[in-house]
């Protein structure tokens, strides 16, 4: 029950908003199997009723707001995340490995008008910036599938130099740099990516984001 429960939670995801009969396909199950659990996740505020489609409940949005790769994550990295977008005019984001894709978990603009170069998408391909840097520091290296043949060049590259770049790779117009948040033992917990346009220069970028990282790492393991 608990796995169909999720994977309609997953669809529901997907769909943005759909109805039982679409969203049972989508998961494999009976359509009255899958009325009966999104129901339930609508009595819990997991999803939310639409008429006769569902879509991502107030429940769900509270409890993933919630979620951090590392307990201390959002104390350490807040205030100087604020400073670091303040000091480069530039967005600044906390990212994470997930299921081979680079998981954005916070943001921080420069301007708290302005929407982030990404939109509210939460999830990309796991060649960001962000995503490079973890992959090529992470012990053992997450599976990812066949990777580019310069990849192991690649990577060694990232390691001597602490940051990895994202050139226009993943959205036209929007470049990015980012080193490893570092917690016990030197272990990668996440990644602070700064985003930017192409006129940046993103290696002077790198070496202040670098600045950055080694404080909030320092929160991390408590210092």
């Amino acid at each position: 029950m608990l796995e169909g429960a999720f994977a309609l939670l997953e669809a529901v995801d997907r769909a943005v908003e759909a109805g039982p009969t679409r969203l049972a396909a989508d998961c494999g199950l009976p359509k009255t199997t899958a009325y009966r659990l999104l129901e339930q996740l609508a009595d819990l505020g997991a999803v939310e009723r639409n008429g006769g489609s569902y879509r991502v409940g107030p429940r769900m949005f509270r409890l993933g707001r919630a979620w951090q790769p590392h307990p201390r994550l959002r104390a350490a990295a807040r205030e100087p995340m604020r400073r670091l977008a303040q000091v480069t005019g530039t967005t600044v984001g906390i990212a994470v490995l997930w299921k081979g894709e680079t998981l954005m978990v916070e943001w921080c603009p420069a301007d708290a008008r302005r929407l982030d170069p990404l939109g509210t998408r939460m999830t990309w391909p796991w060649f960001t910036a962000a995503g490079k840097v973890l992959v090529a520091t992470a012990a053992p290296v997450p599976l990812l599938g066949p990777l580019p043949a310069s990849w192991a060049r690649d990577a060694d590259a990232i390691r001597e130099r602490g940051a990895a770049f994202d050139r226009e790779e993943v959205v036209t117009g929007v470049c990015c740099a980012a080193v490893p948040l570092l917690g016990l033992r030197g272990t990668p917990v996440a990644a602070l990516c700064v985003l930017t346009d192409p006129a940046h220069h993103l290696e002077r970028l790198a070496e202040t984001a670098r600045r950055t990282g080694q404080v909030i790492s320092a929160g991390l393991r408590g210092r």
